[in-house]
């Protein structure tokens, strides 16, 4: 093992080569056998995911379709009709809620219904290069070692580098003082930051008169109240339970808050841009340096800075002034929420379009599995004859046309079972469909002679 160094700057980076002997052909055979294994789990798993993907597809289209012969457009989002109760309306209005969201500790302030404040540190980060390469009979390994200072969110464990030394980041219960590095003066970061990253939500948001759902927990479709509070320093609940998101889960298109009108919070804090900074020297900051951020999504009040309220158009169960899931008789569920104010149709094509794209990408990802899968299976004969390097490319080349036609025929029988339900004469079409890859994979056989 070799080790060679440099420095380019700030970014400091060393070579590590370590060489190990070529395999034989048992060891060769056994890896071989592992990698059977794992593709027959891939192989299985690809059948599950296409299969299932069908009748999810089919089963969201249906409840689309039923969901817009249904819907109740509401002629005014400030009375509430009881002749709508239970009923699936649609509405759209600005975003309303009672007090705004705001963090005492940097003085940020705003009618949204979301805030989200965002910390990162300035931290040592490792970056590696790999190649191998075949030299006297040996298998080499050249990694090539980079490190380099960024602002990141997470804290990175200096720990694991390949050589800590010289790239040492703060970590839990450490003391670290800013100007020497040392454990002298004494700044304590607990849990490795002395501020956190938090998101409050506004515990009542509005469009009109009507109240939007939250989550819900599955386990006993109860609601989870997110009692976060107005202070972003209020910590979030954490449940073990699966969640069912609720109409203010998906307001979360996020921007960023301008800091410009805010003065310095602390004698210690500096604003610089859009952040505050917990440095000497924001300009040339020191590993260990903290830089804070805010996030809004869902402006809720006119503000002179970002402008008039948001608009949003909802789909969902009307139950008094609460807007709830619906329960559509496919067994699905609608409860949609859409940026701006757009028609009961003009959402109900949106979810089309996105159901479609989900379907195809989950195909997409099932025939992928199912010719890694097979791939996998049939990588044992390319072992058997790696030896003969003419004889290797044919057979390898050979494998991957098996393994596509392969993949794409089961493929597409997986899916006309899936639709054989739901659409029985385009699950007829679709079988006929995939007996062509076959067919034309054996008629590239030349026939066998006649004794």
């Amino acid at each position: 093992m070799s080790r060679n160094f440099s420095d380019t700057g700030s970014r400091k980076e060393h070579v590590k080569i370590t060489s190990e002997p070529k395999p034989g052909f048992l060891e060769r055979l056994s890896e071989t056998s592992a990698g059977m294994l794992i593709g027959l789990v891939t192989f299985l798993l690809a059948f599950y995911l296409l299969f299932t993907n069908e009748g999810r597809a089919l089963r969201t289209a249906k409840s689309l379709d039923e969901g817009l012969s249904l819907v109740v457009p509401l002629d005014s989002i400030h009375s509430i009709s009881q002749q709508n109760e239970g009923r699936l309306v649609h509405l759209a209005g600005a975003l309303s809620t009672s007090k705004p969201l705001f963090d005492p500790s940097y003085g940020v302030s705003i009618k949204a219904v979301k805030l989200k404040r965002k910390v990162e540190m300035y931290q040592w980060v490792e970056y590696e290069d790999s190649k191998e390469y075949e030299d006297n009979g040996e298998i080499k390994k050249e990694t090539k070692y980079s490190y380099d200072t960024e602002w990141k969110s997470e804290v990175v464990n200096s720990r694991n580098f390949d050589r800590e030394i010289g790239h040492k980041n703060p970590s839990a219960n450490q003391e670290f003082d800013h100007n020497s590095g040392t454990n002298q003066g004494l700044c304590l970061f607990l849990s490795a930051m002395a501020v956190e990253s938090f998101t409050a939500v506004a515990p009542n948001v509005q469009v009109g008169s009507f109240v939007l759902s939250k989550a819900v927990m599955s386990s006993d479709n109860q609601e989870a109240s997110q009692q976060i509070g107005h202070s972003i320093l209020d910590t979030e609940p954490q449940f073990d339970a699966l969640f069912c998101l609720g109409l203010v889960d998906k307001i979360d298109d996020f921007k960023q808050l301008s800091l410009s009108h805010l003065e310095d919070p602390h004698a210690d804090v500096t604003r610089g841009g859009d952040y505050f900074y917990h440095s000497d020297n924001p300009r040339r900051p020191e590993v260990g340096d903290l830089r804070v951020s805010f996030f809004y999504a869902g402006l809720s009040g006119d503000d002179r800075h970002l402008g008039s309220a948001d608009k949003v158009s909802v789909i969902a169960r009307q139950r008094g002034d609460q807007l709830i899931p619906y329960h559509t008789k496919s067994g699905d569920v609608l409860e949609i929420l859409y940026p701006g104010e757009l028609s009961a149709e003009e959402v109900f094509q949106k979810e089309h379009a996105s159901n479609s794209m989900k379907t195809w990408a989950l195909r997409a990802a099932g025939w992928l599995s199912m010719f890694v899968g097979i791939s996998l299976m049939t990588r044992i004969f390319y072992t058997l004859v790696d030896w003969f390097p003419v004889v290797r490319e044919l057979v390898n080349v050979g494998l991957k046309v098996f393994a596509v036609c392969v993949a794409s025929s089961l493929s597409l029988l997986t899916i006309a079972a899936g639709w054989l339900f739901y659409r029985p004469l385009w699950a007829l079409l679709l079988a006929l469909l995939a007996i062509v890859p076959i067919v034309v994979a054996r008629s590239r056989v030349p026939p066998k002679k006649q004794q």
